[in-house]
């Protein structure tokens, strides 16, 4: 009889078992060490995945159009918590999903100016998370930008068109910096693979001085292709992951990618917890890392400052 109630009961757990919809704009082939820092999160408040709580995934590729989609199925699925990282779009198409379900976000943008929250410290509703602000960065990673490459007399940005809001914000500081360090500016897109190659070809033709590259789901996708790129075409640039260095590019400087997601899967667990979204404020990501790739810089005739090689957090050779 005990071994029947045992086998009765099993079913019942599992049923029982909270279900965390993740909502992955990227690709999880790319993210596989993301995805693991947020299991990390999750563990420090005793949530084990297979144990005592699920996790249903969807991911979009860097396919900013399929979010909504993949959103709206994970609330179908009546999901415990709902958590959209790495991407302002998939925080969006999750908000825009469910006014109901809890949703813990993991942005790079201004989570109050883009509606997703009322205020960092008071976010009300159903969502809270993780705001990097890497937007905010486009000056600094101009001006380390202009470190590595002391003559630089123009730059341009890569966004995206499909998310050219997000960018907006970016785009309005570093034309500010432009105008007050007298260089040239100028904004190129791309929405596929196609179009990437076509930019860095143009961009080689009229020598830019160096390009920094937004901060979307598309675009952090391609880190190794956009690192590619640069190193074939002799671009200097600057983008968000180390995938990108690692693969060619000049620097990549952002917040902890790792640290972010961990914190995210803290945030998901105190949720399942029972605390509700409203009261807990938006917590923002301290620590930035610096990737210089040294083997790059010498490649485009650059010779990388003492200096700014100190402070990198990490250097290829």
């Amino acid at each position: 009889m005990g071994r029947l109630f045992l086998l009765l009961l099993l079913p019942l757990q599992a049923l029982a078992q909270p279900v965390i919809g993740y909502l992955g704009a990227e690709s999880p082939e790319r993210f596989a060490s993301r995805v693991e820092a947020f299991k990390r999160g999750l563990a420090e408040l005793d949530f084990v995945e297979g144990r005592n709580v699920a996790i249903d995934y969807r991911w979009a590729n860097g396919d900013n159009g399929r979010l909504p989609e993949l959103a709206t199925q994970l609330v179908g699925r009546k999901v415990s918590v709902l958590v959209a990282p790495g991407s302002a779009a998939a925080a969006l198409a999750a908000k825009n999903a469910t006014s109901k379900i809890p949703i813990v976000f993991l942005v790079g943008v201004d989570p109050v100016a883009t509606g997703l929250v009322r205020s960092m410290s008071h976010p009300g509703g159903n969502a809270t998370g993780i705001a990097s602000l890497s937007s905010e960065m486009g000056p600094r990673r101009l001006q380390l930008l202009r470190e590595v490459v002391p003559g630089m007399k123009s730059f341009a940005i890569l966004i995206n068109p499909s998310t050219a809001a997000n960018a907006a914000a970016v785009i309005n500081d570093l034309q500010v910096a432009a105008h007050a360090q007298r260089l040239g500016f100028q904004v190129v897109s791309a929405a596929s693979e196609e179009d990437l190659a076509v930019v860095f070809e143009n961009l080689a033709r009229e020598k830019i001085g160096g390009l920094i590259i937004a901060n979307d789901a598309f675009l952090v996708d391609r880190g190794k292709e956009l690192g590619a790129l640069a190193l074939q075409h002799k671009v200097p640039a600057i983008h968000l992951t180390a995938d990108f260095t690692a693969a060619g590019g000049l620097m990549s400087y952002a917040g902890s990618f790792e640290e972010s997601y961990r914190m995210a899967g803290v945030y998901a667990g105190r949720v399942l917890r029972g605390v509700r979204p409203a009261d807990l404020p938006v917590q923002q990501v301290g620590k930035m890392e610096l990737t210089i790739n040294a083997r790059a810089a010498k490649s485009l005739g650059l010779v990388v400052p003492a200096a700014a090689l100190a402070r990198a957090d990490r250097v290829i050779q």
